[in-house]
């Protein structure tokens, strides 16, 4: 019985030569990702700036949001936004946090409640206070950032410090990148958006150690190969495996976002960009090229044949360089 092959063992496509278009396109993105943080900024769920969350369903048909908004604006209880998900008679309520405490946003919550009577079924209703909410925030930017110094820790004890200096470059752009895609499309940025960032890093550092790892074996191995040509072959060889690998977490990632509903779609939207899109990009057309910046290898041979004791791996065809 034939194994299946979605990628031939005896790849040898020359990655390196894209660096010249990669590193400028990452920095051209990483900028515009910055600036759209800065000016658009993030849509900051109940979790992090407080208020109340009700979902809720029509039991007549489908949700007439019109009618909804212009009960609830009668209520005078701010801006409230209303969004349609799933069927058409879901409905997403968020009255934002009302000025005199928790008591005020449950009086607020029991005035909706009266509104909207029998006609609707309450599916969740979430309530968070400003002390909560804030807390939350500061609670998972001090995580998010414990999490980047303790990736940087243990890659500097695994490899050398130009590889805990290149993996962590490739993590923090996929983070700036996946930040600046929550800005553009204004998904809601809560809890489950800082599990979907560290999963991100845990994801890409993931596939990023398993090149270094190759590269590093191969730097042992063959002393006088060519850095561009060592750095082609460990991505080739990884290759099949890194495909494989993304093709299943995006099948999952894709279900969770067409069938996974509201409560994780912030999580889902992320993960499936920054994980899959920016997290394959990356580790492939950035972590491993950086190296040559970095000074990895410097002082070998521009040759292609190893030491005595070693035969050559098949290369990549030569690119420009």
């Amino acid at each position: 019985m034939r194994l299946l092959r979605i990628v031939p063992d005896d790849t040898k496509f020359d990655f390196m030569r894209f660096r010249r278009i990669s590193f400028p396109l990452s920095a051209v993105l990483s900028v515009l990702a910055i600036v759209g943080y800065f000016t658009l900024g993030l849509n900051f769920g109940i979790d992090f700036i407080g208020g109340t969350l009700l979902e809720v369903q029509t039991k007549s048909g489908p949700a007439d949001l019109g009618k909804i908004r212009t009960t609830l604006n009668a209520l005078h209880l701010g801006d409230v936004q209303l969004q349609q998900f799933g069927g058409p008679s879901d409905v997403l309520i968020r009255i934002p946090q009302q000025a005199g405490g928790d008591e005020v946003q449950q009086q607020a919550l029991a005035k909706v409640r009266n509104a909207l009577g029998s006609d609707v079924e309450y599916r969740r209703v979430e309530v968070v206070g400003p002390r909560i909410s804030n807390e939350l925030l500061s609670y998972g930017t001090l995580g998010l950032m414990l999490a980047i110094l303790g990736i940087l820790i243990y890659l500097w004890f695994r490899f050398e410090w130009q590889f805990a200096l290149g993996a962590m470059i490739a993590n923090v752009h996929d983070l700036v990148l996946t930040i600046g895609f929550m800005s553009l499309t204004q998904i809601d940025f809560d809890l489950s958006s800082v599990a979907a960032l560290l999963t991100i890093l845990g994801y890409s550092l993931n596939d990023t150690v398993v090149i270094y790892d190759r590269i590093r074996e191969m730097l042992r191995r063959y002393k006088r190969l060519s850095m561009f040509d060592l750095l082609n072959i460990s991505v080739n060889a990884t290759l099949s495996r890194s495909i494989i690998t993304h093709v299943t977490v995006t099948l999952a990632l894709l279900s969770l976002l067409i069938f996974g509903g509201p409560s994780i779609h912030s999580f889902s939207a992320a993960m499936t960009f920054g994980a899959v899109l920016v997290g394959s990009y990356t580790s492939i057309f950035i972590a491993a090229p950086i190296l040559i910046y970095l000074g990895v290898g410097e002082g070998r041979e521009a040759a292609t044949e190893t030491e005595p004791a070693e035969e050559a791996p098949a290369k990549p065809s030569p690119a420009r360089r």
